[in-house]
């Protein structure tokens, strides 16, 4: 059975949010210029991870990320071998990566650790073998870590398979503070004032909302938001197992929601031909380029739309700011993601490479760098380098148990998680013709009961 997640509504730490975006934010100090991550050749961290010694060794390690986040994930790798000894190399993968490790474990070349992104995928891996069991010592690490529900994620029957590294709020929308200036606007807080808001800057000659309709990830996202917000969590995890339909009237509902916005080209930056072109690294940097006149003024996405901020000049706190995805419903949606270690190999050094991912010592490098939230409740918040970020990692490690996933990393990968198949697909087809809901609903229903049989 899925594991289904949602974040704990809390009111008190968006409100933070969104004050902390208000004011500016920026580095407090704290520990983020000290290195206390030394240590090499093995033993234990100044935070007590005890690693083995692995001079010689060489291991592999496949993810999807690319860019910035594979930079960022080079730099916690790197903290590894000089603790170690051991050589690791990045293999870099494609979605979806249960298709690309198939392609590598037939070829007889799998990587050790595999960072698996959809819940559903962790568990394609174990029911093909592939996956081997968390060892002792990554397992002690997770105990003392992580909360039981990201214990459980990476469970299958009992057993555990994966470790939750890297996590994501998935429920912001992020704006070019200038342009709402500009405008006059404010931050909304349904959906009918985001709409508004829309009109609003559209008025002031800004096209409002930037969509990176080329991924289609983000467009199940803004549909699992709304769902969210909309149906409620009971219905959400209905869905989200297949035990309701996607001809549901919920579904029917939340799709006509979307078209309110998909439905009006003039509010998204290109229409649904541009979006759909536009890759999500684009949707956000074109927000927060071209000075008070950029492409779009508002984008939508997780936590980690703060790695491609800081590829423009724009700064998180003054230039960029966030706000909670609107309610549509009676409360805001929060929705949250991640990506599990997966070890393909038995190995010594796959089970301490899994040990150190399990770490607050690996959490704090790439926290340290920006674009990341950990779920390690052992992690110290002053390792994120802004208020902003900083309140973001905490509302998740405060949420606990009590916590929703994304629904379509729940699903088989080949309805949930597949390029030009499945409910991406079909969600960029609705891009392009909102009008057509039921014909939407049909074409999901028919995906989904074909995947969740296989």
């Amino acid at each position: 059975m899925r594991t289904t997640l949602r974040i704990r509504r809390a009111a008190m730490v968006f409100t933070a949010i969104g004050a902390l975006a208000l004011t500016g934010c920026g580095d407090d100090g704290g520990d983020s210029g000290k290195d206390t991550t030394g240590g090499s050749g093995g033993g234990k961290s100044p935070t007590g991870v005890a690693l083995p010694q692995l001079k010689g060794e060489r291991i592999s390690v496949a993810a999807v990320w690319t860019g910035p986040e594979q930079e960022n994930f080079g730099k916690v790798l790197k903290e590894f071998e000089k603790r170690t000894g051991a050589t690791v190399t990045f293999v870099p993968a494609q979605d979806p990566i249960v298709n690309f490790l198939g392609t590598k474990i037939a070829g007889g070349q799998p990587p050790d650790v595999a960072m698996i992104p959809q819940v559903g995928a962790v568990q394609q891996a174990v029911a093909k073998k592939w996956a081997k069991p968390v060892g002792p010592a990554a397992k002690a690490e997770l105990t003392k870590n992580y909360s039981k529900v990201w214990q459980d994620l990476g469970a299958v029957d009992g057993t555990q398979y994966g470790v939750y590294f890297k996590a994501a709020n998935k429920s912001l929308i992020w704006y070019n503070a200038k342009a709402f200036e500009n405008a006059g606007a404010s931050e909304p807080k349904t959906w009918k004032d985001f709409l508004s808001t829309a009109e609003t800057i559209s008025a002031s000659g800004v096209t409002p909302v930037s969509v990176g309709g080329a991924d289609g990830w983000t467009l199940t996202d803004w549909f699992e938001n709304v769902y969210l917000s909309q149906a409620g969590p009971e219905k959400y995890d209905q869905l989200a197992q297949h035990r309701i339909k996607w001809t549901d009237p919920s579904v029917k509902d939340a799709l006509t929601t979307l078209a309110q916005l998909f439905g009006k080209p003039a509010l998204i930056t290109g229409g649904a031909d541009g979006a759909l072109q536009t890759e999500f690294p684009a949707s956000v940097t074109q927000t927060f380029t071209g000075g008070d006149q950029p492409k779009g003024a508002m984008v939508f996405e997780g936590d980690f739309v703060g790695v491609n901020i800081a590829q423009t000049e724009a700064r998180i706190g003054t230039d960029a700011k966030v706000f909670p995805f609107p309610a549509v419903g009676a409360d805001s949606p929060v929705v949250t993601g991640g990506d599990a270690a997966v070890a393909l190999k038995d190995t010594k050094g796959a089970q301490a490479l899994l040990t150190w991912l399990a770490s607050a010592d690996a959490a704090k490098i790439w926290a340290r760098a920006g674009g990341f939230i950990s779920p390690n409740k052992s992690l110290d918040a002053s390792a994120y380098p802004n208020d902003v970020q900083r309140t973001m990692a905490q509302a998740l490690v405060a949420a606990g148990d009590d916590v929703r996933f994304d629904m379509s990393d729940q699903a088989p990968q080949s309805f949930g998680g597949t390029p030009g198949k499945g409910e991406w697909k079909t969600l960029q087809d609705f891009l392009k013709n909102p009008k057509d809901i039921a014909g939407t609903q049909q074409r999901l229903e028919s995906d989904a009961a074909k995947a969740y049989k296989s």
